[in-house]
């Protein structure tokens, strides 16, 4: 018996160092992951920034028509914020509690609520199990923006407690 469980015993700890290994790999992977988002997130974000400080990068840079230069601007902006809160908890720095938080002061904003209009269409290929595809419902619900259309989607649930202002 002793000598089965001696046998067992350098087997076992390498079975736990594996284990051990194989969490902290899944831990890099993740990080890796967020900091490949945080790095597009930073490409895109000096895009936009090109494209507000240049009308011609801006209407190269959006699809919407028969704004202004200044109304363009504003909307790449407003992008520019919705983007920022939904990278922070992409990564972990909102949780989704927070997100809604955030998201509830962002729809309070006429600019963007016109933005969040405007832009309807493009969510609309979302997969629908997306973090995306669930942010952008709960901003419609927010925003009211689901009020006498047709939603290809279901409504989103909200977490409990939290009540649309």
């Amino acid at each position: 018996m002793r000598a089965l469980f001696a046998r067992r015993s350098p087997r076992r700890r390498q079975e736990d160092i594996l284990l051990e290994l194989l969490g902290q790999l899944r831990v890099m992977t993740e990080e890796i992951r967020r900091a490949n988002l945080i790095q597009q997130y930073r490409l895109t974000l000096d895009q936009m920034d090109r494209a507000i400080d240049d009308p011609t990068l801006a209407d190269a840079a959006s699809t919407l028509t028969g704004l202004s230069e200044v109304k363009r601007r504003q909307m790449i902006f407003a992008n520019r914020e919705f983007g920022n809160l939904l990278l922070g908890h992409r990564v972990g720095v909102h949780t989704w509690d927070e997100l809604v938080g955030h998201l509830r002061v962002l729809c309070r904003n006429e600019l963007f609520a016109e933005y969040w209009d405007r832009t309807m269409e493009h969510r609309r290929s979302l997969p629908a199990d997306s973090t995306e595809a669930r942010v952008g419902e709960i901003v419609d619900v927010m925003s009211g923006s689901w009020v006498g259309r047709v939603r290809m989607r279901r409504a989103p649930a909200l977490l409990p407690g939290d009540a649309v202002q």
